[in-house]
């Protein structure tokens, strides 16, 4: 699927603007702070439908204006057209005063928000990625819900049952109730938290060696790989079930803890996406010990590895969305991302630039728009 048509409302600066997106994608020039950054979070809004920066829905909203929306239609790429096939219209909204989000396919609202999700197989490259590497273990976990729940309904739904679940039981903790009445969580708790771990880590094992390959590809020959923590022993669990076992035979193992804690303590939200690097020998935590270069081409070969997944288990050339994605790499990075990039398979690319002679990928293919004041003009 493509992006053919943008429809704004009150979305940051960019005002009412409706935009017909060009088959090969169109670059964006203007200087900072004239909303470029904004029509990418715009877009990719339709696709997670929260903000990429972790800006809150009433963020978005313009100032002095009480609602925004944004409307994308998509069609399928002309090779992939089928009998019948039509537009698709992706549609999300938010009102300030009743804090209430509306998302529509067709417009129709689905029954879940979750249900939507993913239309657009959009991958965001950000200067700020690097907080995936530089951030806490949440920032990690945060970017596996969002690859995984993007390519598997699966795994949304037990993502959503494990966060109700730990909710419930975390607040019979804290309110110190009897184990009896804390167990009675542990059933739904072990079946949903098992899940979003052995698909955590089914996915991490069968991309490590693409992630190598990316990383290699960028820093221009060093080595690093993924890995996954997890606070559940489930290396001998090969079946789902024994997987449960495990989970299960740990919280027995943790209550003493978290009875003192007053929280759980093993899980799915205590687990960590390990970044190895293996520069002469070494293997070293990339947070801890590496450069910021380094940091950066970690976050960029995680990033390609998320296009991957969309590629493989989609089956279609992600959307790609470039906010000035090479302002922070040394001009060696640079030159071995641009290469790289010209040659994965990609879909639409959408990127920011400050000025035309930044604007490096697909060159000669892609339109320019500029954008002042958050006006568009092409």
């Amino acid at each position: 699927m493509r992006l053919t048509r943008l429809a704004l409302r009150n979305f940051r600066n960019l005002g009412s603007q409706e935009l017909e997106i060009p088959a090969a994608g169109v670059a964006i020039v203007g200087d900072n702070a004239q909303g470029k950054s904004n029509l990418l979070e715009a877009i990719y809004y339709l696709e997670t439908f929260r903000s990429f920066r972790g800006a809150r829905d009433e963020q978005l909203v313009a100032f002095g204006e009480g609602v925004f929306r944004v409307a994308g239609t998509l069609e399928a790429e002309a090779e992939a057209e089928e009998e019948g096939s039509r537009p698709v219209e992706v549609a999300a909204a938010f009102e300030r005063k009743g804090k209430r989000k509306k998302v529509s396919v067709d417009g129709v609202e689905p029954e879940r928000v979750g249900d939507a999700l993913g239309r657009l197989a959009a991958v965001i490259f950000s200067p700020t990625d690097v907080e995936l590497v530089s951030g806490g273990p949440g920032e990690r976990r945060r970017f596996l819900d969002i690859v995984l729940s993007l390519s598997d309904p699966a795994y949304l739904r037990a993502l959503q049952d494990f966060r109700r679940v730990l909710l419930r039981r975390n607040a019979s903790l804290k309110d110190g109730l009897p184990p009896s009445v804390v167990a009675a969580w542990d059933q739904g708790l072990v079946r949903s938290g098992s899940a979003v771990m052995t698909a955590r880590r089914r996915w991490i094992d069968g991309m490590c060696g693409a992630f190598r390959e990316y990383y290699a590809a960028v820093s221009g020959g060093a080595g690093a790989r993924i890995a996954y923590r997890c606070s559940v022993p489930l290396d001998g669990a090969a079946t789902a079930d024994e997987a449960e076992g495990a989970y299960r035979e740990a919280l027995l193992g943790s209550g003493e803890r978290e009875r003192r804690m007053g929280t759980t303590v093993v899980g799915p939200h205590r687990d960590e996406l390990l970044i190895r690097l293996e520069d002469e020998g070494d293997d070293l935590d990339v947070r801890d010990f590496g450069s910021g270069g380094q940091r950066r081409t970690v976050a960029l070969a995680l990033r390609l590895v998320e296009a991957r997944t969309v590629r493989e288990v989609g089956g279609q050339e992600p959307l790609i969305l470039l906010d000035d994605v090479f302002a922070e790499l040394d001009e060696g990075r640079s030159e071995r991302t641009l290469a790289l990039m010209e040659r994965e398979e990609t879909g639409q690319v959408l990127l920011t630039a400050p000025k035309e002679g930044d604007v490096r990928i697909r060159r000669d293919a892609l339109p320019r728009w500029r954008v002042k004041g958050g006006r568009i003009s092409l």
